[in-house]
This record gives C-alpha cells, sequence and structure tokens, in this order.
C-alpha cells in the first residue's frame, strides 16, 4: 500500500477524496449523522487546524482509506467529556479512521493508523468509537487503547466510548 502524508496545507486538495472514502464506508448506513454533509462539517473543522495531519492509503485500484487528526490545546479534550486525570501531558485527538469495505479487516487500517501516529509528537492518543460498535472498540483495544469514559458530543451524535493510549517514544 503506497501511504502518502498530507498537512493542512493539503486539505482543500484531498477534502473530495475524504468525503468520497466516508461516502462508500458509510454507504447503507441511513443516520443522518453519517451523512457527507454532516461529516464535510467534521472535515472542515479538523483540516481547518494548522498541526492537522492526514494519512491516506492507496493501492492501485484506487483508494483504501485514512486518518487524521490533532493536538488537542493544552487541557483541551473531547466534547461531552471530562478529561481523564490518567491522560496528562499532551494529548493528538485522533478524529477519523476510514477504510473502505473491500479493504476491512487486511490490517490496511493499523498501517494507516501507526504511520500517521509515527510522526505525532505527543504523550497520548485518544479517539472516540461509536459505543454499539463492539468490533471496532475490541480492534481498539488489541491496538493498546483503553476506555476512559464516554461521551456523547451533540444531540445527534451516538453515544461514543473515549478510549486513549499513551504513545512510547524511544
Amino acid at each position: 500500500m503506497d501511504l502518502k502524508r498530507y498537512s493542512h496545507a493539503d486539505a482543500q486538495d484531498i477534502r473530495s477524496l475524504l468525503l468520497d472514502i466516508h461516502d462508500e464506508a458509510y454507504a447503507n448506513d441511513p443516520d443522518p449523522f453519517h451523512s457527507r454533509e454532516r461529516f464535510s462539517y467534521f472535515v472542515d473543522l479538523w483540516s481547518s487546524r494548522e498541526d492537522w495531519q492526514c494519512v491516506l492509503g492507496r493501492e492501485e485500484d484506487g483508494p483504501v482509506g485514512y486518518a487524521y487528526g490533532a493536538m488537542f490545546k493544552p487541557g483541551g479534550w473531547w466534547k461531552g467529556h471530562q478529561r481523564p486525570a490518567i491522560t496528562g501531558g499532551s494529548v493528538f485527538a485522533l478524529s477519523e479512521l476510514k477504510v473502505v469495505p473491500q479493504w476491512r479487516g487486511t490490517g490496511r487500517a493499523k498501517q494507516i493508523h501507526d504511520t500517521l501516529l509515527e510522526s505525532v509528537e505527543a504523550d497520548v492518543v485518544t479517539l472516540l468509537v461509536d459505543s454499539t460498535h463492539n468490533k471496532v472498540h475490541s480492534l481498539y483495544e488489541r491496538w493498546e487503547y483503553r476506555k476512559v469514559g464516554e461521551a456523547k458530543p451533540s444531540d445527534d451524535s451516538p453515544l461514543f466510548a473515549v478510549m486513549a493510549k499513551e504513545l512510547k517514544r524511544s
């Protein structure tokens, strides 16, 4: 898989591709929270941050998926949840990790995830997982994340498990 890193400066160049991958990932999901229009708000919100980072994976026949996020400001945390004391230091928020259906279960998500985090200079990485998605929750636990709480950041959002893990630096 070809992995390429993008920054805030590249966000508008890859915006449509991120939205297209999102649409493919949620093609059979009628929930308005997962609509392209709703998701475009989050893409624009996160990618407007100057420290936004994205890794996009591709195979010869097209996109595989992506991961992106940015640093929380000091003391910052997910809306709808108090920051736990165990997440001290600097925190990178992994806002999205999406893989198109044909590549799920192939290890590509882990490659994209790990490549994104390689250059992240933070003590902790955190993410949100829909509480009803047990397989995804278990996957992140295998990747050494642990649940530190639950959050419902907006009225139309699902209840999310808030997960975090320490980043080990050599």
